[in-house]
């Protein structure tokens, strides 16, 4: 019976990891498993990224309600967990900021979307370049959207404290563990593991990141979607400047609808600067290198060419954006100039060490077009978390019980206890605040 279990969970990222750690809580009872392929949690985007706890002020209040609010809530939740943990957490702010006047409206945008999404007066406010200098006096733009309620942490340390709280309440985690194939056999889902061994679960949770879709698809599930990889790389500053800003700083994006990120000032939670991300295109959720991506170019091509992303990829548009990301990776100070544009104090020169590279995919619909919500599918005895992108990392606490409830809802899961305390909140305490 050790193969046998009632629910496995295929990913052991933050949304995954935070999957286990609230359904440790509610079903005692049950025999629950995580898969990785990995040797630990966090090992790919969720550990490879800027850690910032983003501010719902990018989300439209009446789009993206769920991810607002999840990043609204995952705030607090991961405040008071990384307290409970003595875990890094700093609430040090984001300042986006305007280059050109055309910027003010969005910022404008923004600062409404903010409030209604629950932040206050006192969370975020618009300033002229003239305020904002007198804070921030590096900074060259015309106008800046002060985020007071940000805040930096370590998502990989944050994962690995969840998977020790959720293996003390007995949750297994498969870890170096593959996942090679997946069929029904006698109502149970059979998974095959590293190659030949097989194990058995009355229902499967995808929640695989970068392989998602794969994963969907070998399911059945999905079959009109598919996805693209952007490697986000990062160049680190030297000590000198630390201190040249007290926030992070973030541009106006030029093309919001294309998962195309202007390189941004980060502040880590340690007190590091780094500029980045980017978003070269590559052939793996895990093209680290050219030699997985020639691995799979092939393939990967083959798969687009077949579906929507082929308008995606024969859009002019995209290849202009896709050439300059390029661009960005070959060449340092092509990436650099981009934020010397409201930093112009850095000397390319002096940055000379690169920062860890971090993967995002994105899906593509039918038409060709970048889906930019999460996709949430029910299957056979089965439920798939797809295009789970930011602010995944801050809301995933929050956006973990939001799934679990629907299923709750569903009848799947009929003997949780949905008023469990699940360390330091109550779930149904957690479900409230998300409706509200």
């Amino acid at each position: 019976m050790k193969d046998n279990f009632d629910i496995i969970i295929i990913g052991g990222g933050i949304l995954g990891t935070s999957l286990s750690y609230f359904l440790s809580f509610l079903n005692k009872s049950k025999k629950i498993a995580v898969i990785e392929q990995e040797h630990n949690v966090a090992h790919h985007t969720s550990g490879r990224n800027t850690g910032k706890i983003h501010a719902p002020y990018l989300y439209n209040p009446e789009k993206k309600k769920l991810f607002a609010n999840a990043a609204f809530h995952g705030y607090e939740m991961w405040e008071e967990y990384s307290k409970l943990r003595n875990l890094p957490f700093k609430k040090d702010g984001v300042i986006e900021v305007a280059l050109e006047e055309n910027g003010i409206k969005v910022l404008e945008k923004y600062l409404k979307w903010g409030k209604q999404n629950g932040l206050r007066e006192k969370d975020i406010e618009l300033m002229d370049k003239t305020e904002l200098r007198k804070i921030e006096p590096e900074i060259k733009c015309e106008a800046a959207l002060y985020v007071h309620r940000d805040g930096s942490t370590d998502y990989a340390t944050l994962t690995k404290s969840l998977m020790t709280d959720s293996k003390e309440n007995g949750i297994d985690f498969l870890l170096d563990t593959k996942v090679t194939k997946i069929e029904k056999v006698n109502n149970k889902w059979e998974i095959t593991i590293n190659g030949n061994h097989k194990i058995f679960t009355n229902f499967l949770i995808n929640a695989a990141g970068g392989q998602a879709i794969d994963i969907a698809h070998n399911m059945k599930i999905a079959k009109n979607l598919t996805d693209v990889h952007f490697r986000g790389e990062y160049w680190k500053t030297p000590k000198k400047y630390h201190g040249l800003t007290k926030t992070s700083v973030y541009s106006v994006p030029e093309f919001p609808d294309y998962p195309f990120l202007d390189p941004h000032w980060i502040i880590r939670v340690d007190g590091s600067c780094e500029i980045g991300p980017n978003a070269v295109p590559v052939f793996s959720p895990y093209g680290y290198n050219n030699s997985e991506n020639i691995r799979k170019f092939l393939p990967k091509i083959i798969e687009m060419l077949g579906s929507g992303a082929r308008k995606a990829i024969f859009d002019k548009q995209f290849q202009e954006l896709a050439f300059s990301e390029i661009q960005s990776s070959m060449s340092k100070s092509v990436m650099i100039e981009r934020v010397k544009k409201f930093l112009p104090k850095i000397n390319v020169n002096e940055i000379t060490q690169k920062g860890t590279a971090g993967i995002r995919s994105s899906v593509i619909n039918e038409k060709g077009k970048f889906v930019p919500d999460v996709i949430l599918l029910e299957g056979d005895a089965s439920f798939h978390i797809l295009n789970y992108n930011s602010p995944g990392a801050t809301g995933a606490l929050p956006f973990s019980v939001h799934v679990i409830n629907q299923l709750h809802k569903t009848g799947l899961f009929e003997n949780e206890d949905t008023d469990a305390q699940c360390g330091p909140w109550k779930f149904n305490d957690i479900i409230q605040k998300l409706e509200e």
